[in-house]
């Protein structure tokens, strides 16, 4: 006879737990965080109403509910109150990526967007994906429709003849090949039918290959469109010679690249208009302001109410409203933080009417500085 597992037992007393988180917490913004009896944070989340928040935890019931299973891993209770929910949002994500969480990292959501990457090291991968790489990965993006973009950038590879193998495949170029006499791999598949220059092979030289890969940046920087040409030039030789089956099949790889170069410039396109001075109500009064760049926090402060407050505000605005010199990556540590902003000011049509461009702020408070921030 199967006899039942027996529940894991609390770390904690729970009860008394309870009884002190009923009687300290209050019914504001904040960030919590749960330990274990070594003092290890297990998780850390966020509440607009703390005390509603870590109560519910203890009507969850084990194991079946999330919050329970974090519950019994927990010996005690500490958190920071935030002036706003925006504030507990970013406090949340700071303290996950300074603690690592482990019931985080286990029970984070699958992404629903994409970036494109370009990998570092010898032989640079043009690839998709969606959680960050090291920081030798430039990230693109965000991208919605994750199908269609692997299938551009899976055209964007075949026309410039850039790998798509491991990234520890290893690389052998050819003048490495010829210097030390090495011999040649066997090609794969793509290298045979023309889709891949072979930069694992010796088949191709590192210059060569570099030039490719960096066509391929600047396309998704849309800063050139050499890809484009190559496709154009040869649907229109196809069709010239009355190869019409040849001419639909790059036809086909044409409508993929020109959708890859709209999605491309659509993203830089949001996180540049994401480029603000934020004014964020406290809850209490204690409001706060903050200096977005490209859908990232550069710097806050509170709101500025008097004069020299609001000249020490300006001086953090004037030092992040240079233009960017050209659209680029986003760096692999600000991602999580890209996305919660995106996410934020999508859901929170509000809060875009509390925002003033960085330009038009410092016009605003130019010479003069009689005056705080503007509640727009």
């Amino acid at each position: 006879m199967a006899v039942a597992p027996a529940l894991r037992l609390p770390l904690g007393d729970l009860p008394q737990l309870k009884r002190r988180v009923a009687a300290l917490s209050e019914d504001r913004p904040a960030v919590y965080r749960m330990l274990d009896a070594t003092g290890r944070v297990v998780y850390v989340g966020k509440a607009k109403r703390l005390r509603a928040r870590l109560l519910s935890y203890f009507r969850a019931s084990y194991p079946e509910d999330k919050a329970a299973r974090i519950l019994h891993a927990t010996a005690d209770i500490q958190w920071d109150y935030a002036p706003s929910e925006f504030a507990a949002l970013l406090g949340e994500l700071r303290q996950i990526r300074r603690h690592t969480p482990p019931f985080n990292v286990r029970m984070n959501r699958a992404r629903r967007v994409g970036f494109i990457k370009v990998s570092g090291g010898p032989a640079p991968k043009v690839y998709v994906g969606k959680t960050p790489g090291g920081d030798e990965v430039r990230h693109y993006g965000p991208f919605a429709g994750i199908s269609r973009l692997r299938e551009s950038v899976r055209v964007l590879n075949d026309v410039l003849g850039l790998r798509d193998c491991a990234l520890q495949m290893p690389i052998a170029y050819s003048e490495q090949c010829d210097l030390f006499g090495l011999e040649r791999r066997p090609a794969c598949l793509r290298h045979e039918i023309g889709t891949c220059t072979g930069p694992c092979g010796g088949f191709v030289t590192e210059g060569e290959y570099r030039r490719r890969v960096r066509q391929a940046v600047d396309f998704i920087e849309g800063r050139a469109v050499a890809p484009l040409d190559r496709v154009i030039g040869e649907m229109t030789l196809a069709s010239d010679e009355d190869e019409f089956e040849r001419a639909a099949w790059w036809r086909a790889k044409f409508e993929a690249l020109t959708w890859l170069l709209s999605a491309c410039t659509q993203a830089q396109v949001s996180l540049a208009v994401l480029s603000f001075v934020y004014l964020d109500p406290g809850v209490y009064g204690d409001d706060r302001a903050y200096v977005i760049r490209r859908a990232q926090v550069r710097a806050s402060a509170p709101a500025p109410h008097t004069p020299i407050e609001t000249e020490a505000f300006r001086a953090l605005v004037a030092e992040h409203a240079q233009v960017d010199p050209e659209p680029g990556p986003i760096p692999s540590t600000a991602i999580d933080e890209t996305l919660l902003l995106m996410s934020w000011f999508r859901r929170q049509p509000n809060a875009l009417r509390r925002t003033v461009s960085l330009e038009d702020w410092l016009e605003r408070h130019g010479s003069d500085t009689g005056g705080g921030i503007p509640t727009c």
